[in-house]
């Protein structure tokens, strides 16, 4: 995966920017997931809506809660908390400049942050949340740094959702070859296959630092082979960027690898604070 990475750094976006128009999202604020692919997702954007509603549904997101979403990427989230679910006490973090330059541009009362929420603690010392997302992102940074940036600027009673990925018993008992070939697969999407947990060991995480209601819930179908299987199918754009389609056809192939031998798995967890 080697080229992969070397693709990568010659791109001039950042490492997790994704040309969802490719996808089928030319939205001024589009979506920036995987999607899942139940059988009512007709489409790119229908997809990721409801991935973002499957995690809003299980945290039982209601219209007063002060909501922190990270890594909100393009900003398709924020505009379907505050239209659906109408919210109105919204705060997000995104890494990508670029995405917090066009958010605040059609948004510019939202409070967002262009820092890693890895620093919430020192980046909102002062606000507890009663729900905090993470839609498809969590898994770029190792658990135990993710938990212990939330866990403080959550309220008691509050409620956590994000995705994650997760090693199956298989792995465990898979060879040294094979777990060497994952680690650098993994690498090349910028997950560190090291910090993966079970889901035995995440509960264990999320219990360690006083969650309770803990749910996790595979997603691996609907998400992983069903996202392969769309962009096997699209057809693109005769001038459409070439290392825009790169990028989506390789995150495609890699799904569709992590889903086929099952040793990773893509999870939906849900928590609560005491």
């Amino acid at each position: 995966m080697r080229w992969l990475q070397a693709i990568f750094r010659q791109a001039p976006s950042h490492k997790y920017a994704i040309n969802a128009a490719l996808l089928g999202d030319p939205a001024e604020l589009p979506w920036s997931n995987l999607g899942y692919w139940h059988s009512s997702a007709q489409d790119y954007p229908a997809a990721c809506q409801q991935l973002a509603d499957h995690l809003a549904e299980a945290v039982q997101l209601q219209s007063t809660d002060r909501l922190l979403d990270l890594g909100c990427g393009q900003g398709a989230s924020l505009l379907h908390w505050q239209q659906h679910y109408q919210l109105s006490n919204i705060t997000a973090v995104e890494l990508q400049t670029t995405c917090v330059e066009q958010i605040q541009a059609r948004w510019p009362e939202l409070p967002i942050y262009a820092q890693s929420f890895l620093n919430l603690k020192n980046l909102i010392p002062l606000a507890p949340f009663d729900v905090v997302l993470c839609i498809d992102a969590a898994y770029h940074h190792a658990l135990n740094s993710f938990l212990d940036a939330v866990q403080p600027v959550l309220n008691s009673k509050g409620r956590l959702g994000f995705h994650t990925l997760i090693l199956s018993p298989q792995f465990l008992k898979s060879n040294t070859l094979q777990q060497h070939s994952y680690r650098a697969l993994l690498k090349a999407a910028d997950v560190s296959l090291p910090e993966l947990k079970t889901a035995v060991q995440l509960e264990q995480c999320l219990q360690e630092r006083g969650f309770t209601q803990i749910q996790i819930e595979d997603l691996s179908a609907p998400v992983l082979n069903r996202f392969a299987e769309y962009i096997q199918q699209l057809h693109w754009p005769q001038h459409s960027p070439g290392l825009d389609r790169i990028k989506i056809a390789m995150t495609a192939k890699l799904c569709r690898r992590l889903y086929k031998d099952g040793l990773v798995r893509y999870v939906q967890v849900t928590a609560h604070t005491q």
